[in-house]
């Protein structure tokens, strides 16, 4: 079973995955962690793909499969991020990966501004805060090891809507693809997490899983 979370920046994708990776046992794989990673390993490829991060566009295609390819064999995962656009799907089912479901998170612009411009992140642990919903003890301070929290680029309001238009642009194409697939479930996450789990909760495919 291969489970695809989509949905634009600060949407809540990697809150959901860790949900369904938890409920059903099964890998959560994410664009997005793979990609720090390489960049805090000083890997070749996460070097190059910094450069696109920090614009607030999309690393190409070549960078993110040449990551992922090796992580996609594992049987029952969820894709976090990956794939994003048409020609990434492509490369999907050239490998004869299947993806069973697709879950589309629905948030609205303001809503994820205020969600990922608030994040702040431990440079020590890597830990995450948010100035609003969960702030650390002491301002700037992280909470286990002390260390400095920082806001980065691709966090800034700025940075933020230029991610938003990307994701317009190219992303939100494979919504009519899945769903002329009859694969595509859409999901309101404007909430908190408990209630978009409660709404992930009560789809059929989810309760023959055994979610709950």
């Amino acid at each position: 079973m291969k489970i695809l979370i989509m949905g634009p920046p600060g949407a809540g994708k990697g809150t959901i995955a860790e949900m369904l990776k938890e409920n059903l046992g099964v890998v959560h794989l994410s664009s997005g962690d793979i990609l720090r990673d390489a960049i805090k390993e000083n890997n070749p490829l996460g070097m190059k793909a910094k450069a696109f991060m920090e614009k607030g566009v999309l690393v190409p295609d070549e960078i993110i499969i040449e990551l992922m390819k090796e992580k996609l064999n594992t049987d029952d995962s969820i894709l976090d991020g990956f794939p994003r656009n048409l020609a990434q799907v492509k490369k999907l089912e050239d490998a004869n990966i299947q993806i069973d479901i697709v879950l589309n998170l629905q948030v609205n612009e303001e809503t994820i501004i205020s969600r990922i411009s608030g994040r702040r992140i431990c440079e020590k642990c890597g830990k995450i805060y948010h100035l609003k919903n969960m702030p650390s003890k002491k301002e700037g301070i992280c909470d286990i090891c002390g260390g400095n929290l920082y806001q980065r680029k691709d966090d800034e309001p700025q940075t933020i809507r230029e991610r938003l238009n990307t994701y317009k642009q190219q992303t939100e194409g494979l919504v009519n693809y899945y769903n002329d697939k009859g694969i595509l479930k859409n999901i309101d996450a404007g909430g908190n997490k408990e209630t978009t789990y409660d709404k992930m909760a009560g789809l059929e495919w989810l309760k023959k899983k055994k979610y709950r």
